[in-house]
């Protein structure tokens, strides 16, 4: 076993890593560029090493700065986590060649199944059922065009090296594949410098479903059951969860057989992700390998009790698996969100910024299920727009999935963010829906549910309630400090005016009355004081947590995705309140407004052009993605704010019209 281990990542997958080699009694060096001086993995490492500037191509991606890292401190294994170097065969012969162990697969797995082209060939030649495209290098838009044309839109256009989302878009006509295309090509490149692209059928209404794999150096191979990845958004996913709820047991068995011996066939060693596409009947077919640890391995991990970096560490260093496929099973079921640092009301444009406020759910068993956060952040933290906007991974476990989901929407309640924008409320939407509860899903599911975006959703009777009940004790708490008595109001949710009277039981405990409905609402267990952003109660037997603020005459409060307004009013201010005009929104017709932090990757419009509908103004990169945006009108350019190379900040006005 090895004494010292160098991680060549960041963020939570370093901290993950770290955790695993504690328990282990393995030393620990991390490796940190200027953006990451003050990380959490930094904080928690036995030894750090800077190894230059934010941009991951000045940091993370040089090979040779990791090697000098590693012989600096003595490391004698690299364990690479997921995105940068994780996927590079050259990088794991390197470290072979200097007589470093890489945690992970060997160089000749990775080149025959890293490669997404290759991998395809390797498939295919081994009967395992492929998605029809075109195997192979693509030189240029001509040539992709006529690809396209050969298989039928729609298509994939997909970034041989790529992962994580990155480098991926769909065309469903010739247009989309000549912007799409040379978007790709640049995606690729910036991300993992590699510019090759293929292009495959695009199955539409699929699901996405993963076998993770598992072997050793003695040719020993295990499947550790699925995940469905299915709850994506521009092919990034965003809820995980294992088991499928598609799956029977012998077509998890099929898959299962196909992905390991696909994994024999290049002598995998290592942690490893065979990826099919599935439909509907269960039919599915093979997309790629991942040679590395997945994002979403936490689920896998919580399912079956084992973990899956301590399992790669001991391959690398030479060790048998200590089991076979006969003793694993299934125990109970998972479920992961990605707690992303993006704006679901902003068609989910990502967001940077200090984390004032981090208070994620604390981890454990609760009532019937248990929480796990890998997290790679703390309170004061920054976001960067240099590395994915990912702030953590939220885990629930439970007997069954009803439970899991469940327990999931309830720790999401537990999560509060300030600072950057995040995607909780739209997260806990999904897990209130009766599409996602009952296990329909589809890659197309956030497209399917939410085609206008997300505006959060209407209060239900229960959400009503709640919102209701915590004005009235936010406002009672305030009124009693100017010496208040009153106990009539009129309590305004949205647009909802209800009549209420208090009755305080105690400081910890109200009653509401609601005096046109003939009940009461009574709260207990309040835990809640002036400053405070969350509030926690139990309302009739219910515990739950909202989000609050203060508001113009009243409060801001969220439940899960309920979010509104609430005004706690004497009868006459409420009768006032129903004159007041609403307030015009600004008038930005004539502008191209940056909708997210970014750097300007080109402006295509000059003062004085004519622009049509639709047609390119500019594009951004925040987050390693690419930002088309175009023009919504035919106009003429008026001025131009912005230039190829600046750095922009959400809501500046980048081109003027007419």
């Amino acid at each position: 076993m090895f004494s010292k281990i160098l991680i060549a990542n960041r963020g939570e997958i370093a901290v993950r890593v770290i955790k695993t080699c504690r328990r282990l009694g393995i030393a620990t060096v991390v490796v940190y560029s200027d953006a990451d001086a003050d990380s959490l993995a930094v904080e928690m490492a036995d030894e750090a090493v800077h190894i230059g500037a934010s941009p991951a191509a000045q940091s993370y991606l040089v090979a040779d700065k990791i090697i000098a890292a590693c012989k600096r401190t003595g490391a004698q294994a690299v364990h690479p986590g997921f995105g940068f170097l994780s996927e590079k065969a050259e990088f794991a012969q390197r470290c072979a060649d200097e007589g470093i162990v890489f945690i992970g697969p060997n160089p000749g797995a990775i080149s025959a199944m890293g490669d997404k082209i290759e991998s395809k060939k390797f498939a295919a030649a081994a009967g395992v059922s492929c998605v029809p495209g075109h195997i192979g290098e693509i030189a240029d838009v001509a040539e992709a065009l006529s690809i396209s044309e050969q298989i039928g839109y729609p298509v994939m256009i997909k970034a041989s090296a790529g992962g994580g989302g990155k480098g991926i878009r769909v065309a469903w006509n010739p247009k989309d594949v000549e912007e799409g295309f040379p978007a790709v090509r640049a995606e690729a490149a910036g991300a993992f410098g590699d510019d090759r692209i293929f292009i495959e059928k695009f199955i539409e209404s699929p699901r996405h479903i993963e076998i993770q794999v598992l072997g050793d150096k003695h040719g020993h191979v295990v499947h550790l059951f699925e995940r469905e990845c299915s709850i994506q958004r521009r092919n990034q996913k965003v809820i995980e969860e294992a088991p499928s709820p598609l799956l029977d047991p012998q077509t998890r068995a099929a898959m299962g057989a196909q992905a390991v011996a696909l994994a024999q066939a290049v002598n995998y060693d290592s942690a490893g992700t065979v990826e099919f596409v599935a439909g509907q009947d269960k039919s599915f077919y093979f997309l790629e390998m991942n040679t590395r640890l997945q994002v979403e391995h936490p689920v896998t991990e919580l399912i079956t009790g084992l973990d899956l970096v301590e399992q790669m560490i001991r391959s690398a260093a030479g060790e048998p698996l200590a089991f076979g496929q006969e003793d694993l099973s299934i125990n109970g079921w998972a479920v992961e969100s990605r707690i992303y640092a993006e704006d679901p009301y902003r068609k989910f444009l990502p967001s940077i910024g200090r984390l004032v406020r981090y208070a994620p759910p604390q981890e454990g068993q609760k009532d019937g299920y248990l929480v796990r956060n890998d997290a790679g952040v703390r309170e004061g933290d920054e976001i960067s727009m240099f590395y994915d906007p990912m702030i953590a991974k939220l885990c629930s476990w439970a007997p069954t999935r009803t439970e899991a989901v469940k327990g999931m929407a309830r720790a999401l309640e537990d999560f509060h963010i300030e600072g950057p924008s995040h995607n909780v409320p739209f997260l806990a939407a999904v897990m209130d829906q009766e599409r996602f509860i009952s296990g329909q899903l589809a890659t197309s599911y956030i497209k399917d549910e939410f085609p206008d975006g997300f505006s959060g959703t209407e209060p239900t009777p229960l959400q009503l309630d709640i919102l209701a009940a915590t004005g009235c004790a936010l406002q009672r708490v305030l009124a009693r400090r100017l010496g208040s008595r009153r106990t009539d109001w009129t309590v305004v949710v949205g647009h909802a005016k209800r009549r209420v009277r208090f009755e305080a039981e105690s400081d910890r405990g109200l009653t509401v009355t609601l005096l046109d409905e003939g009940r009461s609402l009574v709260l207990t267990d309040i835990a809640w004081r002036p400053g405070l952003a969350v509030f926690r109660a139990v309302l009739d037997g219910v515990a739950f947590t909202a989000e609050v603020a203060p508001a113009a005459e009243g409060f801001t409060i969220r439940h899960r995705a309920a979010k509104a307004r609430v005004l706690v009013l004497t009868a006459r201010s409420a009768e006032l309140h129903e004159k007041l005009p609403a307030k015009a929104p600004a008038d930005t017709s004539k502008l191209v407004l940056s909708p997210m932090p970014g750097l300007v990757v080109s402006m295509d419009v000059a003062v004085g052009q004519q622009v049509r509908e639709g047609e390119i103004v500019c594009v951004l990169e925040a987050m390693k993605m690419q930002n088309i945006l175009r023009a919504e009108r035919d106009a003429t350019v008026k001025a131009v704010n912005a230039k190829a190379g600046d750095p922009v900040a959400a809501d500046q006005v980048l081109v003027e019209f007419a």
